[in-house]
Formats: C-alpha cells, structure tokens, sequence
C-alpha cells in the first residue's frame, strides 16, 4: 500500500483567472487577500493602507465602494496601488460600471443583487472591456429570502444554491473570468459550503470566515475554517477577516499558508513557549525578532529555543538556531553547525544581521557550503 507523503496537499484545480497580474485556480499560488478599512473618497489614506497591506504580504486589496465618490476616488487608488485591487460593490450596478472603468481589477458583487439582466449586462461589458474578472461573494448574514423561505435559515444548501444561481447567470451572458466565496461566521457551516461548493463548480474558490471575530479568536476561527479546507485541497485565494487591524488579517493569512507548506515568505520563527528552564527571556526576545524581521520576504526559518531540552535538536533543523545556555551565553547554530556564543546584550542584534545577511546570500544565489563560516565571522564584527 503506498502511503502519500504527510507533506503533500494534492490542490482542487480549477479553471484559472486573472485578477490584474495576479493568477488565480489552475494550480497557481494562493494568493492572500485583505481590505481596507479607511474612507475611500480619502484616496491619499486609502492608498496609505493598501501600500500597508501590500508591504506585509496581500497579493490583492479590496476596497469598499458604496457611493459616487468612492468610484471617483479609485482610479488614484488603482494609479497609486502596489498590488491590484478589488472594488466591493452592493447593489448600484452604477458603481460596478464606474469602479470598472476606474481600473479595478476584480468586481465583487452578485448579479442576482443588482436588478434585471439588462444591468447585468451592461456590468459585464464594463467588465470585459476592461479585463475586470468577477468575484460573486455570498454571505449567510445576506442570503436571498426566498432561500431563506426555502430552507428556514442559513445552511451550507443555502449558500451554495445562492452562488450557483448567480454564476448562472455569469454564465448566460458568457463571462466565465469569477470566483465565487460562501462564508459565513460560523467555521462548521463555512467549511461544509465551501466542500459542497467545490463538487459543482471548477471555478476558482476565495476562501474566507466572515465577521470571525477580534484578533484572538477571528484567528482561531480563520486558522480552523480556512486551514481545514486549504488541507482539503479547496481553495485559491484567501482573507481572513478580523475585527483588528487588517495588517494582522494578511499576518495570520500568511502563518496559515506557512503552516500548511503552500506558501514560503519571510521568516518562520519556531519557539518554546518558555518554562522555569529558559536562560534568556524567550517570550521578549521573539516578540522584537517578529517585529526587527517583518521586512525580510525570503523564506527562512528561524527558532529560538530556552534551553538545552530541545533547542539543539530544533535548532540544527532550522536555517538560524539559538539555544538558551549558562552564564548568560547562548549557542547559535546556522544551516546545522554549531558557532560561538552570543551574550544576553547582543543577541536580538546578532541574529537580526545573521538572517538579514542570510536572506542576502539566498536572493543572490551566492548562498554555499561555506555560507555558515562568513555568516559568524561577519556577524562577529
């Protein structure tokens, strides 16, 4: 009997769109999405934040257009923006012309929500001449009431009939470049649509748990909901939404799909949780190390460890290794081999230039056998 490597997550495919530069389905890399929370008709703030966002890792911003000014503030959005983005349009099939024609590179709306096919249709040639795609986005909070007649309240049937009709209706006027979501607050629910979702279409997928609550428990809910399907194989895209600061929504997105192996940016920092034994103050040490190495994109693996119980053994299996030990000196390891040790006062500094000289050398291909030698002679001085 062969056993699949515990490693490999075999991905849904699915039929591949294009939002701006970013590929979506098709087996394309799972591209990290958030939105912004400032007033769009403050185009210099709104610009201010999705640089934010794009700076900490999202692939794709979303922006809220609920109004004339906001459409009129997004071509200067569009302009200013490192990454595409994504115009949320309720409603106003107006805004979905305008937001269209400003240069969004993605619509998300329902069609069934924006009045008859004639609107529809007018928003699908806005859409195709200007190489917008599509997300339909169903959301328990707002399912059509005839469903929720049909059904008695939101359940997974629910969200998937709702999206399937308003794909048809995509469908009928031959625009094919959609992804579709169904999320709801409750993670059981979301991930049971999302499953029954993926068995009807081959349209790519945005994964998401909506409303899923503040920093500490959103990110609970985001991680189970949204890792539980990524594992399944389902899913192309992903927000997770917080009541927090949406820079922490692209954080937790990314340590998702760090944690499941589909995505490799920046530095994975592996930690004790601390204990009686620890000879350096662990807890402080990879709060400064998270925030000093925020910048750093290349993959590198970082762990700091208390003590001697496990830190060699996870340190030799990491890129940068430090071990807590005695008389307030601490062993460092890079790429497995042991080096000398650093002193408490030195330490967050030492291993700042260590991986930030460690990204250097693998960005510029120059990383080699003798790479761990230069590393602690220049860290040395």
């Amino acid at each position: 009997m062969s056993v699949r490597p515990y490693r490999d997550i075999p991905r849904r495919m699915t039929r591949q769109i294009r939002v701006g530069d970013v590929v979506v389905g098709g087996g394309a890399p799972i591209s990290v999405q958030s939105m912004t929370n400032t007033r769009t008709d403050d185009a210099g703030a709104t610009s201010a934040q999705v640089a934010e966002l794009a700076e900490a890792g999202a692939d794709i911003v979303r922006v809220s257009c609920p109004d004339p000014a906001s459409t009129a503030a997004l071509a200067t959005i569009v302009r200013d923006a490192p990454v595409p983005i994504v115009a949320d349009i309720h409603f106003h099939y107006q805004r979905a012309i305008e937001a269209a024609d400003a240069g969004a590179a993605c619509l998300r709306f329902n069609p069934g929500n924006i009045g008859n096919d004639s609107r529809v249709a007018e928003v699908v040639r806005a859409a195709r001449a200007n190489g917008c795609a599509i997300r339909i986005g169903v959301n328990a909070g707002s399912l059509e009431r005839s469903l929720l007649e049909k059904y008695g309240s939101p359940c997974p049937e629910a969200l998937v009939e709702s999206a399937l009709r308003h794909a048809a209706v995509l469908d009928a006027h031959g625009f094919a470049d959609y992804k579709i979501s169904v999320k709801a607050s409750d993670m059981l629910l979301t991930a049971a649509a999302y499953r029954q979702l993926a068995a009807a279409t081959d349209a790519p997928l945005h994964l998401g748990v909506t409303e899923a609550g503040g920093r500490r428990a959103g990110t609970v809910k985001s991680a189970l909901g949204i890792g539980a399907l990524l594992w399944d194989g389902i899913g192309d895209t992903i927000r997770v939404s917080l009541a927090a600061d949406p820079v922490e929504e692209v954080h937790v997105a990314n340590e998702i799909l760090k944690s499941l192996g589909l995505r490799r940016r920046g530095v994975t920092i592996i930690a004790c949780p601390s204990c009686a034994r620890e000879a350096f103050p662990v807890i402080a040490t990879v709060a400064q190390l998270e925030e000093r190495l925020a910048h750093i994109r290349t993959p590198i693996t970082l762990s700091i460890l208390g003590c001697v119980v496990n830190g060699p053994g996870e340190a030799r299996d990491t890129d940068i290794g430090v071990t807590g030990g005695g008389r307030g000196t601490h062993l460092v390891y890079v790429s497995g081999v042991a080096g000398p040790r650093l002193g408490d006062s030195e330490l967050v500094d030492r291993i700042v230039a260590m991986v930030e000289q460690k990204a250097g050398e693998i960005e510029s291909g120059a990383a080699s056998a003798v790479a761990p030698a230069r590393a602690f002679a220049t860290a040395a001085h």
